[in-house]
């Protein structure tokens, strides 16, 4: 039994180092693919993406203080990893307030009005062509919710990739400790898990010797 237990620790270890590196291969693999993919579309960060430019821009443009201003920074900044891509999106939905008048997609009315409120009954939109005139303004919203969406993702994917690293190091740590335990005869006799077994052993030995 003793053999087979030192056996299967061994094999135990090798298996859990062998996911350990796989996780860590696919972690960094995961992380690569996220900071190429950025670089390939070539975002810059712009001027205004500072927490005291975009507090101006957002007074200036009469926000309502309800709406969470970023706190981080990229302004002139490559957007290479998902930390910038999560930052980046973010100034772009304040740029998406301020281009519909801090009204947010739901509240925005579908069609537009003679009197400029906007309405999302298509009787009392305007007409043209025999068809009511849908509000541009909601495309905003649209193109701003796919692009944020899609860097929102890549900080994902990155926080992921750190999972899986800091997963495969576990994984690791815990196969070289039952390789290690196995191979230094944590299970040999005298040994907790078999410290019984020999204490009978040894009664048994000296009971015959006494007889």
């Amino acid at each position: 039994m003793r053999r087979i237990l030192e056996f299967g620790g061994i094999a135990a270890g090798v298996v859990l180092i062998a996911f350990g590196i796989a996780a860590i291969v696919l972690g960094v693999q995961g992380k690569n693919t996220v900071a190429s993919s950025l670089a390939e579309q070539q975002i810059v960060g712009t001027p205004d993406m500072t927490p005291d430019a975009i507090r101006q821009e957002a007074k200036q443009a009469g926000l309502p203080e309800s709406i969470k201003l970023p706190t981080c920074s990229v302004a002139g900044q490559p957007v290479t990893n998902g930390t910038r891509a999560r930052c980046f999106a973010d100034y772009m939905r304040i740029h998406a307030y301020e281009a519909t008048g801090g009204v947010p997609y739901a509240k925005m009315p579908r069609y537009l009005t003679a009197d400029g409120k906007g309405t999302n009954d298509p009787a009392k939109a305007l007409q043209q062509g025999g068809k009511p005139v849908e509000n541009a303004a909601r495309n905003i919203w649209v193109t701003e919710t796919a692009l944020s969406t899609a860097l929102n993702v890549s900080y994902m994917a990155e926080q992921l990739g750190n999972f899986g690293i800091v997963v495969g190091i576990a994984l690791l740590l815990s196969g070289f400790g039952f390789a290690i335990l196995a191979v230094g005869g944590a299970l040999r006799a005298g040994g907790w898990l078999f410290a019984r077994e020999q204490r009978k052993a040894e009664a048994k030995k000296a009971a015959t010797l006494g007889a």
